[in-house]
């Protein structure tokens, strides 16, 4: 069973087609924080992108995050998102998360991190650098 850490808004199938509860909650414990501006945001990144996303991780419970090595004040505590690259030309990807209105962008070999917290950015690595470092100039 899915627990909502937002009671106040339900999730909204119509509202965002494209993703699923069950792709977004954690996957330690299926736990999943509904925040409306995000997903309207990642559904109309999806939308401009015209491809799916495979969400690699959505929430994560605090017990989940620390078991991975996640950032004490890790994005996905709340929301955030890592999005496979498999399919994606990385700078439409990119533009389209830009302009959804994202601000927070972590750059690895394999998969883009978004979330709204503050505008910053980072690398995975040194290789994940440069594939990225092009379509940020």
């Amino acid at each position: 069973m899915l627990r909502t850490l937002d009671f106040k808004t339900g999730w909204q199938p119509e509202r965002w087609p494209n993703f699923s509860i069950e792709e977004l909650a954690c996957r330690h414990c299926q736990a999943m924080y509904i925040w409306p501006e995000f997903l309207d945001r990642l559904q109309s990144a999806r939308n401009d992108a015209a491809k799916p996303f495979r969400i690699l991780s959505g929430h994560r419970c605090s017990l989940h995050n620390a078991r991975i090595g996640g950032a004490p004040l890790s994005q996905h505590l709340r929301l955030a998102v890592d999005i496979s690259l498999v399919r994606h030309d990385r700078r439409h990807l990119l533009r389209a998360c830009n302009d959804a209105g994202f601000r927070g962008f972590g750059f690895y070999q394999t998969f883009l991190h978004i979330d709204l917290g503050r505008k910053r950015h980072w690398f995975g690595d040194r290789k994940a650098e440069k594939l990225w470092q092009t379509y940020l100039d």
